[in-house]
């Protein structure tokens, strides 16, 4: 009988060892299989210039799309910075909880004309409604002077897009919103003033579709763009791309914020397409994990001109908590279920 009982163990242990040798981890405070995450996350099939990425969950197909600005970085003899213009908003899908990733196109703005530049989308859901939050520069250029507004869009399956109104706020130039509930129930939104030294402005909505410009976040915030809040640890925190890293800001009211002294993913990793720093990123909490979505120019490694230095990838790290301060490890694998 003692042989008989080995037999039949045997195989189940070997199918698990085999399974867990693959990619599977156990998370013991959850009790859920979360799966090692592709290093690097996501590379566009189109462009390969996937940047700015931004997650949001899709009910009806029950799945998570990242959608993300695609830069043309293939494109043959670009003229300046026309490669950065004239961009469309692709969506990548996942079926996995966020390891793996997949094109699925584009998304179905119905705003503007055909050479339209379309960057860093922010999204939420609220009754069933998706808004986006989308940053707009009328025509394809050669240079960064030409104006840029936010737009305010809807659409009630995350692929067709249908335009509210363009965000009256500080300036012709803002870029990079970025939106939240707030503790008192308003939305804040916060976005990036290039005419005031690219500052972090704010603003304010009862409803998502009526904004009141605050002006200028008060405190420690050096020139940035990218600002995303989310709320984990029983806080807010602010993360602000600096191009040298990520500044980090902790605060109760989404108003009065505390810089910490160290910034994340300042550093450059050792994982394929992350020996570079970190950009514009999106921040996804599940359960009491916190996963930072962020995009590299792994080529600039290089200092080199062309192709290689314009590409790029999107990758993702788990952020960690402790005594006060938010860590990155970007070189240790990531097992991630988004679903938890």
């Amino acid at each position: 009988m003692g042989y008989l009982r080995i037999y039949y163990i045997l195989p189940v242990m070997m199918f698990f060892l085999v399974a867990c040798s693959n990619g599977c981890n156990r998370d013991k405070t959850a009790g859920e299989t979360l799966q090692l995450a592709d290093k690097p996350l996501f590379r566009d099939t189109i462009y390969d210039g996937a940047a700015d990425p931004i997650l949001v969950w899709n009910n009806a197909e029950r799945k998570w799309f990242m959608f993300y600005t695609n830069r043309r970085a293939n494109m043959e003899d670009p003229d300046g910075v026309d490669w950065v213009h004239g961009t469309p908003i692709g969506i990548a899908e996942s079926e996995d909880g966020g390891a793996t990733w997949k094109y699925r196109g584009d998304a179905n703005i119905l705003y503007g004309e055909e050479d339209y530049t379309f960057w860093a989308p922010d999204i939420i859901e609220h009754n069933g409604i998706y808004h986006m939050y989308l940053t707009v520069v009328p025509g394809t250029f050669t240079n960064w002077r030409h104006p840029r507004d936010i737009v305010h869009l809807t659409s009630f399956n995350l692929i067709d897009w249908n335009y509210e109104s363009v965000l009256k706020l500080a300036s012709d130039k803002v870029i990079d919103a970025g939106v939240t509930k707030s503790p008192d129930g308003k939305w804040y939104l916060y976005y990036n003033n290039e005419k005031d030294g690219k500052s972090i402005y704010y603003a304010v909505s009862h409803d998502l579709y009526s904004w009141e410009d605050k002006g200028k976040l008060e405190g420690d915030f050096p020139p940035g763009e990218g600002p995303k809040v989310f709320y984990w640890k029983d806080k807010y925190f602010l993360i602000v791309d600096n191009w040298k890293g990520f500044s980090v800001y902790s605060s109760d009211d989404m108003i009065n914020w505390v810089r910490q002294p160290e910034r994340i993913l300042a550093e450059p990793g050792t994982g394929e397409d992350d020996g570079v720093i970190g950009n514009h990123a999106d921040v996804v909490v599940a359960g009491d994990r916190a996963y930072i979505f962020y995009f590299t120019h792994p080529g600039r490694a290089a200092a080199t001109d062309g192709y290689d230095s314009r590409r790029s990838s999107i990758q993702v790290a788990e952020l960690e908590y402790e005594n006060g301060i938010v860590t990155c490890d970007r070189d240790k694998p990531v097992y991630i279920n988004l679903n938890l």
